[in-house]
């Protein structure tokens, strides 16, 4: 007997390749260092932070998923064990000092099973360890101002490229960092509050007028990477992307020699430097 499939059977089949193709998008369609089309999970991680971001997010994810199937199993069970047919004369029980012990104590260890790892990721984020480099990037109305204390104090705007791709994500200059090396970032608003966001180093951080406050990262990988300001600066805001090119040493070495000369400037500023704050 010859089987055909009819509409009805076309139209799921075409809603299961559609699905299909939407939950392995992200991964196919996925670029280092970019958002990419139908991308539904986080972007490749290219720094220790991120790489606990990721870990922590996937270990919530299993956790939640399993408390979720624990709950609809317990109610599948209500449901068809104790309705009014199967249990026409219900028990009157009101207290079970097991289960009241139980409810109690298990939620506790969950959290305390995730505050653990937290508390460590928090400290990794917040704990900004001895720098190689440090850069002060200053948010503006709109686009991005770095400065370079370690390098010969030298300091120059990035604004979005019209004609560069990515798309609202390519600027005309950008930040240069060397890679597997500590960078210390300085943010501070020059006008009102910007964030400085960039998601594949697990990098944000709010820029806010009259404050510096920092961050850091360490790019494990080289390439283009790109973020964006977070924060609702003004009718722009969505036009000053953040743009980070990590090289070898080599390439950065050389990189600086040319930007004091491209971006020689007579400011006075002062920076802290990668030593620290000084007694």
């Amino acid at each position: 007997m010859k089987m055909s499939m009819g509409p009805v059977g076309r139209h799921l089949l075409g809603l299961a390749v559609a699905g299909l193709t939407l939950a392995t998008g992200g991964a196919a369609f996925a670029e280092l260092g970019q958002p990419a089309a139908w991308e539904w999970t986080l972007q490749q991680s290219a720094s220790p932070v991120m790489d606990n971001i990721v870990w922590f997010h996937n270990f919530l994810f299993v956790l939640i998923t399993l408390i979720t199937l624990f709950v609809l199993a317990l109610l599948v069970i209500v449901v068809v064990k104790f309705n009014a047919r199967a249990n026409p004369v219900p028990s009157r029980t009101t207290h079970n000092t097991l289960i009241e012990v139980a409810w109690t104590l298990v939620p506790v260890l969950i959290l305390v099973g995730i505050s653990v790892p937290s508390f460590r990721l928090l400290f990794l984020e917040l704990d900004v360890p001895k720098a190689d480099l440090t850069i002060k990037a200053t948010g503006k109305q709109w686009y991005w101002s770095y400065a370079y204390p370690d390098n010969g104090k030298f300091e120059f705007d990035s604004l979005m490229a019209q004609d560069k791709q990515p798309r609202l994500l390519g600027v005309d200059n950008e930040m240069v960092v060397p890679v597997n090396k500590v960078v210390r970032v300085q943010v501070t608003g020059a006008d009102v509050i910007h964030a400085f966001a960039l998601p594949a180093f697990g990098v944000k951080i709010d820029a806010i007028p009259g404050r510096l406050n920092e961050t850091w990262f360490k790019a494990t990988k080289t390439g283009m990477f790109y973020g964006q300001c977070s924060e609702l600066c003004g009718k722009d805001h969505a036009f000053m992307p953040i743009a980070i090119r990590v090289v070898s040493d080599q390439e950065f070495a050389s990189w600086v020699e040319t930007a004091k000369k491209k971006y020689a400037s007579g400011g006075t500023s002062t920076y802290a430097s990668t030593a620290g704050p000084t007694e």
